[in-house]
């Protein structure tokens, strides 16, 4: 499990990347068009680099503990509780492998 902490900040970073997401791709687009000017161009850059967390920041975490590594995205869950859950039959379509 992981330190209940790490989980909140990156519950904090998500939503601060959700608040300005809008914001960060109208700013984006003003600098990739070209038909925008001089002045258009460097003040979007310019407050873009004020705004806080990008999406990169934000880390794929295990839906159910929070574990960071070995993260699954087709069912959210690290690789440690998907097996889990695979082999106690709580997720449907998924069958152990056999050759």
């Amino acid at each position: 499990m992981a330190k209940k902490s790490k989980v909140a900040q990156n519950e904090k970073r998500k939503a601060t990347v959700e608040r300005y997401a809008a914001r960060r791709a109208e700013l984006k687009e003003i600098i990739r068009r070209p038909s925008s000017t001089g002045d258009e161009h460097r003040a979007a850059v310019v407050e873009l680099r004020r705004h806080p967390a990008s999406a990169t920041r934000v880390r794929n975490r295990d839906g159910v503990d929070g574990r960071p590594r070995g993260h699954l995205r087709k069912f959210r869950l690290s690789r440690v509780r998907m097996r889990e859950q695979a082999h106690a039959g709580f997720l449907p379509g998924v069958t152990k492998s056999y050759w």
